[in-house]
């Protein structure tokens, strides 16, 4: 059954702090909800990730798709994940994020430079994944909205969180 989102919620809503359920349904049904999601996505400004909680789902699925960043990078294409897993980081980096859920802000957050991601795709196959730089963060900064994390919760110091110029 197809679930509808109208909006992404925004921080403080309280949906954002839960922990989501895995994902044990496969198939059109899984792929239907990725568009929708894929969807949500895009018709905001600038994502190149989003996770379901952000719509109020909570279940463990991620669209990330840095092909169109404005951080030209190396990546692995559209990605719709479930259930994903980070199997192993390697090195560090600070860089820059801001998220749909705040819109308002964005932050110096340090993440891994590498991850290997495994996950389920919507046959419900287990797949592995190597990404980095940009990438990496993406899905990161994903992952940690299926736990009910945000990235204002990981930076340092305040000095390293910025109200988001208008454009």
């Amino acid at each position: 059954m197809l679930k509808t989102a109208t909006e992404i919620l925004e921080h403080p809503d309280a949906r954002l702090r839960r922990i989501s359920s895995e994902v044990t349904g496969f198939g059109a049904d899984l792929h239907a909800r990725f568009v929708q999601l894929d969807a949500v996505m895009r018709a905001g400004p600038g994502g190149v990730g989003i996770a379901a909680p952000q719509i109020g789902w909570l279940e463990r699925m991620i669209v990330v798709d840095c092909r169109e960043s404005l951080r030209p990078c190396k990546n692995n294409g559209l990605l719709w994940m479930s259930n994903p897993l980070i199997e192993s980081v390697e090195g560090k980096a600070l860089g820059r994020e801001g998220c749909l859920s705040v819109p308002d802000w964005v932050a110096m957050v340090e993440r891994a430079r590498t991850v290997v991601v495994s996950y389920d795709n919507i046959e419900g196959e287990r797949l592995d994944l190597e990404c980095t730089g940009f990438e990496a963060r993406v899905i990161q900064h994903e992952l940690d909205h299926l736990n009910g994390i945000l990235f204002i919760d990981r930076v340092v110091s305040s000095r390293d969180l910025v109200r988001r110029m208008a454009v």
